[in-house]
């Protein structure tokens, strides 16, 4: 049994929020017409005041002042005004003959629900009144179906007659009706909603009705809707919308007939689009555009045989949109210039969508594609004459790119693989099978979005319409060849596809020489940017479909290098951003995999995929550094300085890794070797950027050397004298001098010296003070090793130590100190003689600390006797030579 209780409820939703809108609307029309009404009786009697207030005080200068007035004895003085112009009586004082009209009072809260609620509730109660009139017949057996049937439609035909009557007799008297109440309307919509719920119950309760004839009847009942909607206002014409959209649904088939379905919704859309033409109402098209896209999506699944409808349901919904909605285009409203206007886009989207779909339900047919190239050519076209559409064309170029990305993943690739082509029952080959025609459609569009986005620039005074359009000419062409190459080229090597990039990098190029030599207009810089963007990128395409794998970073790096080189030449700031985003994606693309190529990068030290992979972008890093600074100092600067010391600091680890451990850079532990090497490395890049720093004052130069101060430090803490200490753990170091302790120790002591000379000065003296005392712990440490070396052969690691050791120990500590000091002297170095007394120090306290309790007999002697007679000589050296020469210098200018 149908329920009736169901429509009613829908009904009665439906009316009330139509009524709501259009007493919304109104209400505005009323406030307009009163204030249109008060406006003479305000405007007469200002010129009235003009006229007469000129007279007064006729040649009087403006710097003499009026007698004063008269006053009385009980009176304050009137105050004279100062200026003759000020003496213009107010409005309101010459305004006395004709009083002012008042203003119109409030609504009651009687008068509305007298004069609103109870005509809006009257209709809805009509409405219903004949839906549960059907219910009760039928509930009670009193009549039968067709007598039922016809009472109703008698009943809608007599609700739409006494709103028709109501109407022109309101017209022809001269009483004005009640805009927020509109009787006809109400009752018009009314005897609509029965109408619809009569014709219904003909069809689907009784079967008077053939599928067919109740589709008719019912669009006819919601045409008629909306042409009653020109004189009745916006709530029928919802209603009759709603009505005609959703009749489809009502009336269902077995076996569904597309053509006659899109044929109808082409003519309820046209009707839709010309009343909102018509009337202006933007909300009945954006209604009708959600209509239309829905009703694209049902039927998508049935096969290549729905293809046709389908095609002609968004040809259609896209001409109508373009002749009625599109502003300043055909039939459509008025546009203004250089202004994109949001609904005129989305009308040319919405098709647009719609045929996307088709292609991709259709799996690519021929046909589907032809109309979505139609399409996207009607879009430029329209998008050309009609500024306001030109949102669409980015709509377009991203459903283009949509369309051919899809394309090429729902290809076979792995096919391309087998020597033999496909398997027989496999499938065919994506080389095969419309191939022909994605290729002719490519090139279609490369050329149309190319040409005409090249030909738009110059032709707006707004810049965002000229970009849009360079934005789409250097994007789909770029799109285009990725996916034709990912679909018939696997990714393989190409040199067609490589031919091609190189041809698109030459007109792209081409384009910006011609750009950067025009005049200024809105827009043209970044559209010159964007088409040296894509110059870049072809070039990049061309080398990734030219060479093997992996070259992709080395293209993207060079790119970097040359969009710095552009900035130069044609100085557009997006350039420079441009440069560091590559560099940003080319970090990213080594994160992925660092080794660039995976297990390919082989076993050979030094010249393997590392090289290439990450010296080539470091080289490029820093070249577009260089050039970059040329123009100041920003934020794109910093971000390819970062990247440029990054590679560096990469490429020398990794090599390291490779080296040490036979290609496995991803191996867990590391050595003695490994981690000298690091330090080694570390501190020869920090002394580098120290000085460069000093040069280019740039912070990402300052940060990376004490990152890189920070890095070694730890490395040696914990690294050299914890993780790979050969006096804890069982490691070879090697030869007598030529050895491990040579390399991770002494070479570390020296460089960190050479760091703490080259930042005295420039820093704060503890930083340079702390990276010498690591240098004299590396220094101290190595002489220590070299002497267990000595003694206990390549290993060492828990060897007991003898006497003649610990002597030789505090020998080798002494010599030490004593060369620090000469050396001190020498050179006037005060860190040299600081540290000199370090190490003599440390020299005292183990003497008296480790050798007098260990030391026995003779060694215990000879240990107090050397380090005696090397005290009484460095006071010796400090009395006559270091102060001896202090004293000359301070009694030579005294003479």
């Amino acid at each position: 049994m149908f329920d009736f209780d169901f429509i009613a409820l829908v009904v009665a939703i439906v009316a009330f929020f139509f009524a709501r809108k259009a007493r919304n609307e109104v209400r505005i029309l009323r406030a307009r017409l009163d204030a249109f009404e008060a406006a003479p009786r305000a405007v007469a009697p200002v010129a009235a005041v003009t006229e007469t207030a000129a007279p007064l005080a006729p040649d009087m200068p403006a710097d003499i002042k009026p007698a004063e007035p008269i006053t009385s004895a009980t009176e304050e003085p009137i105050p004279t005004l100062q200026p003759a112009i000020a003496a213009t009586p107010a409005p309101d004082a010459a305004i006395s003959s004709e009083p002012a009209a008042p203003a119109a009072p409030r609504q009651s809260f009687e008068e509305r629900i007298g004069t609103r609620w109870v005509v809006w509730v009257g209709g809805l109660t009509l409405a219903l009144g004949g839906l549960f009139m059907v219910r009760y017949s039928i509930e009670a057996g009193l009549l039968g179906p067709e007598v039922r049937v016809l009472l109703g439609g008698l009943f809608a035909l007599a609700l739409l007659v006494v709103g028709e009557v109501a109407r022109r007799k309101e017209s022809l008297s001269s009483i004005a009706p009640l805009p927020i109440a509109n009787i006809p309307a109400i009752l018009t919509a009314a005897g609509t909603a029965v109408a619809f719920a009569t014709i219904y119950a003909a069809y689907a309760l009784y079967d008077f009705l053939v599928p067919a004839t109740a589709f008719v009847l019912l669009g006819i009942v919601a045409m008629a809707t909306m042409a009653a909607a020109l004189l009745h206002g916006p709530a029928l014409a919802g209603l009759g919308l709603v009505g005609a959209f959703v009749t489809p649904m009502l009336v269902s088939s077995a076996k569904p007939d597309y053509w006659a379905l899109y044929i109808y919704l082409a003519i309820v859309s046209a009707a839709a689009f010309a009343l909102a033409r018509m009337r202006m109402w933007r909300w009945l098209v954006l209604t009708t555009i959600a209509f239309t896209t829905f009703w694209t999506l049902p039927g998508l699944d049935s096969g290549p045989e729905m293809v046709a409808p389908h095609v002609f349901h968004v040809i259609a919904c896209f001409v109508l949109a373009s002749l009625l909605v599109v502003c300043g285009f055909m039939y459509g409203p008025a546009a203004e210039p250089g202004r994109i206007e949001g609904i005129s886009s989305a009308a040319l989207g919405a098709s647009l969508f719609g045929a996307t779909m088709i292609v991709l339900a259709g799996r690519h047919a021929d046909l589907a594609m032809i109309a979505f190239a139609l399409l996207v050519a009607g879009t430029l076209f329209v998008a050309w004459y009609a500024q306001a559409a030109t949102s669409a064309v980015a709509v377009a170029a991203g459903f283009v790119a949509v369309v051919f990305l899809s394309w090429a993943i729902q290809g076979n690739l792995d096919l391309l693989v087998l020597p033999g082509g496909p398997l027989p029952g496999i499938g065919t080959s994506p080389i095969e099978g419309a191939v022909t025609t994605h290729l002719v459609s490519a090139a279609v569009f490369a050329l149309g979005f190319g040409i005409v986005g090249f030909l738009a620039q110059g032709r707006s005074f707004t810049a965002v319409i000229p970009v849009i359009w360079a934005a789409c000419a250097t994007f789909v062409p770029i799109a285009l060849l990725i996916a034709l190459y990912a679909r018939i080229a696997h990714l393989d090597r190409s040199v067609p596809f490589a031919i091609l990039a190189v041809i698109l990098a030459a007109s792209f190029a081409a384009a910006t020489e011609m750009l950067s030599k025009r005049e200024q207009r809105p827009g043209l810089a970044i559209s010159t940017a964007l088409f040296a963007t894509g110059t870049l990128g072809a070039l990049a395409l061309a080398l990734t479909f030219a060479l093997e794998k992996g070259w992709l970073t080395i293209a993207l790096s060079l790119m970097a290098l040359g969009t710095a080189w552009i900035s130069m030449q044609r100085p557009i700031p997006f350039l420079r951003w441009l440069s560091a985003i590559l560099a940003g994606i080319v970090c990213a693309r080594m994160a992925y995999e660092p080794r660039v190529v995976g297990d390919l990068v082989g076993t050979t030290p030094i010249f393997n995929w590392l090289l290439w992979g990450y010296g080539v972008p470091a080289a490029s890093f820093w070249g577009a550094s260089v050039l970059m600074r040329r123009r100041g100092d920003d934020v794109p600067l910093r971000m390819v300085e970062s990247a440029a010391i990054l590679f560096t600091v990469l490429l020398v680890f990794l090599q390291i890794r490779h080296f040490v451990n036979g290609g496995d850079v991803y191996r867990f532990s590391s050595d003695l070797v490994e981690i000298a090497l690091q330090v080694c490395t570390t501190l020869a890049m920090a002394i580098g950027l120290e000085r460069l720093r000093v040069r280019s004052n740039s912070i990402v130069h300052n940060v990376s050397a004490v990152l890189l101060t920070v890095y070694a430090g730890l490395a040696t803490l914990f690294g050299l004298l914890f993780i790979a200490n050969p006096n804890i753990w069982r490691i070879d170091v090697g030869g007598l001098v030529f050895n491990l302790l040579l390399l991770g120790y002494a070479l570390p002591a020296v460089l960190a010296l050479l760091l703490s000379y080259t930042v005295a000065g420039r820093r704060k003296p503890a930083y340079a003070n702390t990276i010498a005392g690591g240098a004299l712990l590396l220094a101290l440490t190595y002489v220590t090793f070299e002497i267990r070396r000595v003694y206990h052969g390549p290993v060492f690691s828990n060897a007991r130590v003898f006497d003649a050791e610990q002597y030789t120990l505090s020998v080798a500590w002494l010599i030490f100190g004593v060369a620090l000091l000469a050396a001190g002297l020498i050179f006037s170095s005060q860190r040299a003689r600081l540290a000199s007394a370090v190490v003599i120090g440390l020299t005292v306290l183990k003497a008296f600390l480790v050798d007098m309790s260990s030391l026995t007999g003779v060694w215990r002697a000879l240990s107090f006797m050397c380090l005696g007679l090397v005290l009484v000589a460095i006071g010796y050296l400090y009395q006559r030579i270091l102060f001896g020469r202090k004293k000359a210098a301070v009694e030579t200018p005294a003479a």
